[in-house]
């Protein structure tokens, strides 16, 4: 049976990094002007080396996501359901320690956060929990989906991981598709920040996207928390994950996140910064390598930031999230799963994307071009 681990098992994370910090100047020009770029290019376009061709990577970038993607850009929202959650996580707001008030979104107080989300016109939703089997598990999780089908184009979850015949189960009542982030591809270092809960399985995680490629998943997210390893590496073996993925499971869509640490109840604090440029030239570093992978930016990033690269290769973008469950309507006090750094309205990140020169999608982009 097809599995990313045997794959991943042939690198050496040390290695990777040697060998990404000794790029030179020559490598990274071919990577540049490379017609069919290589994971090699890739790690010659993350290395420090490539630093001063920022310039140039971006404005192929921009060139290459135009010619895919067009002046558009797509908006979602996030939805939580849930902040309950069995895993110790030393990142997550939501972790099992932190003492918090826990919630779970009933039927009504789902219809109702659901109401408020349409109202500002979106169309693509993103349903978020923490890790909890027992309260929300598959089975809330299908219902949910029950509930507001019928009222988006595509629906997008961010949960635990699931068996294969679970996730066939979503798919068949009307999942669109799974973000499922790795957090980091340090084996040893995932141990530290994962000590208790499935989370804590670090080759079950790692074999998620695989379980969603068999179960015929539409779409799967991929993605690294930049802040506990170093990112270059990361960035490194979650395009590794990709390009397997896109060989193994061809009829699948993929996207790529970028999340970066954010405060939280527990304030871990980054093992290694990752700065705005470091950011800017992996975003452009990913374009690079695929001019078909979605790239997605969340409310994370600072207003400036994500003024400033929504022309730079990014595909979709969220805006007005809320991190804590019945966030929008509910009870919008509740506590977050961290904070939140861009937090304008709907219509101002809209108005920002058309002083961009960008057009809002409120769709998936396969439905547009289906």
């Amino acid at each position: 049976m097809n599995s990313f681990k045997n794959i991943f098992d042939q690198y050496n994370w040390d290695q990777t990094l040697n060998s990404i910090l000794s790029t030179t100047e020559q490598e990274v020009l071919h990577a540049l002007y490379s017609e069919k770029r290589t994971l090699e290019d890739f790690k010659a376009l993350l290395s420090p080396a490539a630093r001063p061709y920022l310039e140039e990577m971006a404005q192929i970038s921009r060139s290459l996501t135009k010619k895919r993607f067009g002046n558009t850009i797509q908006m979602y929202a996030p939805m939580y359901l849930s902040n309950e959650c069995q895993n110790i996580c030393t990142y997550c707001g939501f972790s099992l320690t932190n003492k918090i008030p826990r919630s779970t979104l009933t039927d009504n107080e789902i219809l109702k956060e659901v109401e408020y989300i349409k109202s500002k016109g979106y169309d693509h939703i993103l349903l978020v929990t923490g890790e909890a089997n027992r309260t929300v598990g598959v089975d809330y999780i299908e219902n949910a989906i029950a509930l507001i089908r019928s009222k988006f184009s595509n629906i997008t979850i961010e949960v635990q991981p699931l068996d294969q015949q679970e996730y066939e189960r979503l798919a068949e009542s009307g999942l669109y598709a799974v973000l499922v982030y790795q957090e980091t591809y340090h084996r040893d270092e995932y141990k530290k920040h994962h000590p208790k809960g499935r989370k804590s399985n670090f080759d079950y995680r790692l074999e998620t996207p695989d379980r969603l490629g068999r179960a015929g998943v539409h779409k799967i997210g991929l993605g690294a928390l930049f802040g506990l390893e170093d990112w270059r590496v990361d960035s490194f073996f979650t395009a590794l994950h990709l390009k397997y993925l896109q060989k193994t499971y061809w009829k699948t869509k993929y996207s790529i996140s970028f999340p970066r640490l954010r405060p939280h109840s527990g304030g871990l604090e980054p093992k290694v910064e990752m700065t705005d440029i470091d950011l800017v030239q992996l975003i452009c570093a990913f374009r690079l390598l695929d001019e078909d992978v979605e790239l997605s930016i969340s409310t994370r990033e600072s207003e400036n930031f994500r003024n400033n690269i929504v022309n730079l290769g990014i595909t979709s973008i969220s805006a007005e999230s809320k991190t804590n469950p019945g966030g929008y309507a509910v009870e919008p006090q509740s506590l977050e799963q961290f904070e939140i750094s861009d937090e304008r309205s709907t219509e101002e990140i809209a108005e920002m994307l058309k002083n961009n020169g960008l057009e809002v999608v409120w769709k998936d982009w396969e439905n547009n071009w289906e």
